[in-house]
């Protein structure tokens, strides 16, 4: 049963995964401009939710030949990704290993894949969109307050709702403390981001918390060295920060899963 739980978490992210580049193209934009509706040949975006749901094919482009990957537009490509869905697929099946058989699993399945979205788009644009952050961190609120609600499932299995919303205001809180510093070394949007990612680690306590807020520092300097290093980028460049603290958080759900079993 247990291989199974991975198996099924990892088929979960290849196939979300295999959806976020289409998303990820429509929000890589800058600021001022609206959500692409088009691809880069121009034809409009169609399929469920609005044209947001659904792979990169284009019908039309195919019937005549056009090719996407020489992109128009600065930031994600409009085709296939097979990065994206092994990396999906790969972190939800290590939070099943992790978390195991318990209903917080649900709560990170469901996120995960949105998680792989901010990252992509804020690689691409330096950007992490409101229409993603905000409701990420409302639906991390509410999911984990629906599995505190189970039967034993607030504390003893190692989760708390109440250090979860303490721990989001706590890590948002820091980082905007952080965006009053240094205004050009960090978006607001990593101040919304922090909210999301705050209530998820904070549901194991502030040891995971701390744990994670400081993997994904630590990764964005070891990334931002090797850089330094090989010459790709020099002082005053900014860098995304978005990506970084995701794989820290989920670093630190991983570590917290596996210690709180």
């Amino acid at each position: 049963m247990y291989a199974t739980l991975i198996a099924v978490a990892a088929l979960w992210g290849a196939v979300t995964g295999v959806l976020v580049p289409r998303a990820a193209y429509r929000l890589s934009v800058e600021p001022e401009d609206a959500w692409r509706a088009d691809c880069p040949a121009g034809h409009l975006i169609t399929g469920p939710a609005a044209g947001w749901l659904g792979t990169t094919r284009c019908a039309p482009c195919d019937a005549t030949g056009v090719d996407h990957s020489p992109a128009p537009h600065p930031g994600t490509p409009y085709a296939p990704s097979l990065l994206l869905p092994v990396l999906t697929a790969l972190s939800c099946a290590a939070l099943a290993a992790a978390t195991g058989p318990r209903p917080a699993l649900a709560v990170w399945l469901l996120l995960a894949p949105f998680a792989a979205l901010l990252a992509r788009v804020d690689a691409a644009v330096r950007r992490l969109p409101d229409v993603l952050t905000l409701p990420l961190a409302a639906a991390t609120a509410t999911l984990l307050g629906v599995v505190a609600l189970l039967p034993g499932e607030d504390g003893r299995s190692g989760g708390s709702w109440t250090t979860s919303l303490l721990g989001g205001l706590t890590l948002g809180a820091c980082y905007f403390v952080l965006f009053l510093v240094n205004p050009n070394g960090l978006g607001f949007g990593d101040v919304k981001l922090a909210l999301a990612l705050g209530l998820a680690l904070g549901w194991y306590g502030w040891g995971a918390l701390l744990g994670g807020a400081f993997a994904g520092f630590l990764l964005f300097s070891l990334y931002g060295s090797a850089l330094m290093l090989r010459r790709r980028t020099t002082r005053g460049i900014t860098l995304p920060f978005g990506p970084f603290m995701i794989a820290g958080t989920l670093l630190g759900l991983l570590a917290a899963g596996l210690t709180s079993r």
